[in-house]
């Protein structure tokens, strides 16, 4: 047995300390796509040192940058399908689809070393402080890939604890540990809804019909050619701001 007057919930999605808050207390939000990212990696340098996020009418694909030497793909496929289904060879021949002739003709194909399927979900429990219990990161909310967050949030969900728990130890300032739930979730749902609408931007829905499709290619076109569209894209892309207040 271990005393504590403090209990920091940083177990995961999978762990304990959410399910010791009863259920009269919390409350789940929970959206499931209905897709997965069938990802690549191999030891080849990358088709392009940015980032490359691709929309095509056979669904999405994501190039990324592991290291100079090291490349991370991704294409969505549906949640049925198997992962020994996608020999590497057919991975490569879809990303050159999907990614277009440019980025294609930059590829270098590899064997892959990993390769997985991972379903994507949101997800946000609230309120993330029960009692003396503090939930951070993925014990607390799960993020769509697509806008690259889940690091990011649970280190300004510690970034809020530590500030909380500096003032309730140094200035017995009870009302720091309260308000740490609300200021860590003002950040989560505005994560989350950057996700979200990037999900929903880039990924075709098995519900959507042709005005789906053109709503996309309006948003991507407004998105080309607006700055405005564009700065905000960058602000919660590189991250919202995580104010300090220590007392």
């Amino acid at each position: 047995r271990i005393d504590c007057r403090i209990i920091a919930g940083c177990d995961g999605f999978h762990g304990p300390s959410r399910k010791a808050i009863p259920a009269s207390v919390g409350k789940e939000y929970l959206r499931e796509y209905p897709f997965g990212w069938l990802g690549i990696m191999a030891d080849v340098p990358p088709c392009n040192h940015e980032l490359i996020y691709a929309n095509h009418e056979r669904g999405f694909a994501l190039a990324s940058m592991r290291s100079p030497t090291r490349s991370r793909y991704y294409v969505d496929v549906p949640l049925t399908e198997k992962v020994e289904d996608w020999s590497d060879e057919r991975v490569w021949d879809e990303l050159a689809i999907r990614l277009g002739p440019e980025a294609a003709a930059h590829m270098t194909r590899g064997p892959s070393i990993e390769k997985s399927i991972a379903p994507l979900r949101s997800f946000v429990f609230a309120p993330m402080r029960h009692g003396s219990l503090l939930l951070c990161g993925d014990a607390a909310h799960i993020v769509p890939p697509t806008g690259a967050k889940g690091l990011n949030l649970a280190a300004s969900d510690v970034h809020y604890a530590a500030e909380a728990l500096v003032r309730f130890f140094r200035a017995n300032d009870a009302d720091a540990v309260a308000g740490y739930s609300d200021k860590a979730l003002a950040r989560v749902w505005k994560s989350e809804r950057f996700s979200w609408s990037l999900t929903r931007l880039m990924h075709r829905f098995p519900e959507d019909g042709p005005f789906e499709r053109a709503m996309q290619v309006a948003e991507l076109d407004y998105i080309a050619s607006s700055r405005a569209a564009q700065t905000a894209i960058a602000e919660n892309y590189v991250g919202l701001p995580v104010w300090v207040v220590i007392g």
